[in-house]
């Protein structure tokens, strides 16, 4: 495959705003859980100890994924990456629904449900993007 295959330089507004959206919620959820972290956990249920290790992948996501979308050509490759990554999110949160694994509390079921979702969601919307970059 060659790198003009890699790379949209006509990137569709679709991709580099689902890119977006995903980096800046990513990052703000990932600073509510570094700053908030006991606050998280008494009100969803969440392990404490979760919150410090899940705060630092978020960040460290929202950069690769800010960095992905601020590209002059965005690296298709980068953003099936991403959304494998946001997949994998949307697959954990349902076993962590499914097994019991955290004592969520019922605002805590519903919040992981609901960003379970919105992350789904973004991940859909990158990948229409990324085969309309393709076209």
């Amino acid at each position: 495959m060659t790198n003009n295959a890699l790379l949209a330089t006509a990137t569709p507004r679709l991709l580099r705003n689902a890119l977006r959206v995903d980096a800046i919620a990513s990052g703000a959820t990932g600073i509510g859980f570094l700053a908030a972290g006991r606050l998280h956990a008494d009100l969803f249920g969440l392990p404490v100890a979760l919150t410090l290790p899940t705060g630092l992948f978020l960040l460290a996501f929202a950069a690769f994924v800010g960095f992905t979308a601020t590209r002059p050509e965005v690296n298709l490759r980068a953003v099936r990456s991403i959304i494998v990554l946001n997949l994998g999110w949307v697959l954990l949160s349902a076993a962590v629904l499914a097994t019991g694994l955290a004592p969520l509390t019922a605002l805590g079921t519903v919040y992981v449900l609901a960003q379970a979702a919105a992350v789904g969601l973004l991940a859909e919307l990158q990948f229409i993007g990324v085969r309309r970059a393709r076209r």
